[in-house]
Order: structure tokens, then sequence, then C-alpha cells
């Protein structure tokens, strides 16, 4: 079991991260929205950025924080998290005006045709910051336990 916690600490990472962006919003909206218990994009703390902080931070445990595969996991987690905040979060308010134009310039016949895009996409800094940290946490805890 000790050989996979690099593979199993950010899946459950990513899995707690998930449930606990599902209760935030369900507490905020006062509404079950079942799908976004499975859509990781957006919101309150980043899935994302849990799974790569996860990983990052039990790496450094367990094979120490000045090794090399440390670094490259890091790296990694530091990418996904910049990207999270820059080219996800504006190609979802690049969504948000194209559904707006669409509504506004179909007609009623033309508009069954056009998919609505995905708006939700990326994180703000406080989500990404929250994923790191939640993540972080996972993996200290569980790299006490496997």
């Amino acid at each position: 079991m000790s050989e996979l916690k690099y593979l199993i600490i950010p899946v459950i990472s990513v899995i707690l991260a998930q449930i606990v962006k599902f209760l935030i919003e369900t507490i905020m909206t006062r509404k079950f929205d079942w799908p976004r218990l499975f859509n990781g994009n957006g919101g309150m703390p980043s899935s994302h950025t849990a799974f790569t902080f996860s990983l990052a931070m039990a790496v450094g445990l367990g094979e120490g924080f000045s090794s090399a595969i440390f670094a490259v996991a890091l790296i990694l987690a530091c990418i996904v998290a910049y990207d999270s905040m820059g080219l996800r979060m504006e190609s979802g308010k690049q969504a948000v005006a194209i559904n707006l134009l669409m509504e506004k310039t179909l007609k009623k016949e033309e508009k069954k045709e056009y998919k609505k895009l995905q708006e939700r996409l990326g994180h703000k800094p406080l989500e990404v910051v929250a994923g790191a940290i939640f993540g972080a946490f996972v993996a200290y805890l569980l790299m006490m336990v496997l």
C-alpha cells in the first residue's frame, strides 16, 4: 500500500476537495446541484490545485523536500495553479460573453442548434490558495497513516 501512496493521496485529496466544494455551494445556494459534485471546474476550493499540491506535499514528505522529484511535483502544481487563475479564468469570461451574444443575436430556432458554452472554468486566487492549503494538509495527514 505504501508504494501506491503517491497515487492514493492525490485521488483522495481531489475527491475530498470536490465534496467540500459541493457542500459549500449547496449551503450558499440552498439547493443541491448533484452534477456539480462531479464537475471540478471553478469554485472553492480548487480541486485541481488540491490534487497537484497534495502530490507535491506527499513527495516532499516521502522523498525529501530537496529531491528532484519534489521539484518536478512542485513545478507541476504551480503550473496547474497559475493556469487555473489565468487562461482558464479568462476562457470562462469569454464563454460568458459568447453565450450572452448568442442569446441576444440568434433567432429562437437557431438557439436550439447552439449548445451553451460552459462558463465555470477558472478560479479566483483565494480559491487556488485554499486548494493548495487543503491539498497539502490532506497529504500531510494521509502520509502519517499510509
